[in-house]
């Protein structure tokens, strides 16, 4: 089911964000929102996170889907390993231990992140961190995928390799994320949604 938005306001006391904003986000599609700074990007993610309320308008084809995200900050336990933060997200009865601990790590070795999945966070580049943020999200068990700004702070050469791997791992399934970089939208192969 698409993601209908329709007429949506916030407003942060006179700081109008969004002013009767539709969008339809297509279902099984990767969906790029570009905006200058300020124009209500990150506000519209947590909206449709439901982490944020909004003033007017109406959401649909949310209820009941499973969400899973790669925040602007990377939020990961800084004492915990790359593995630990990744398994905090595996629902047992979802998905077997061995699965999981293989797709987990398939997915280290993909982004060149297995020499260093038992050491803590705290002690991590911030690209290693940042791609252990994306694996964690990816890994989760969801049907929609939000993004905001994934991919900052990634050198050119791993930036397109860790692209890769997310468009490979989202194939047919339905992605937002933001980013102020058309170049990552174009590679994403995703449809350009301006706010």
């Amino acid at each position: 089911m698409d993601i209908q938005i329709e007429h949506l306001d916030k407003a942060y006391g006179k700081n109008q964000v969004l002013k009767n904003f539709s969008a339809v986000i297509p279902e099984g599609k990767t969906t790029c929102i570009m905006a200058p700074s300020g124009k209500g990007k990150t506000t519209l993610l947590n909206i449709l996170l439901g982490l944020e309320p909004y003033d007017k308008g109406r959401i649909r084809g949310l209820e009941g889907r499973k969400k899973s995200a790669v925040f602007q900050e990377d939020r990961l336990c800084e004492n915990l390993s790359s593995r630990a933060n990744i398994r905090m997200i595996r629902e047992r009865k979802i998905c077997g231990c061995r699965e999981f601990s293989k797709k987990m790590e398939e997915g280290l070795e993909a982004l060149e992140l297995k020499e260093w999945g038992n050491q803590p966070v705290r002690e991590l580049s911030g690209g290693m961190k940042r791609r252990t943020a994306i694996l964690r999200a990816l890994l989760a068990d969801w049907e929609i995928l939000f993004m905001d700004e994934p991919f900052k702070g990634l050198d050119i050469e791993t930036k397109k390799k860790v692209m890769e791997y997310v468009k490979k791992e989202c194939h047919g399934k339905t992605v937002v994320f933001v980013t102020h970089d058309p170049e990552e939208a174009k590679e994403m192969g995703a449809e350009i949604l301006v706010l």
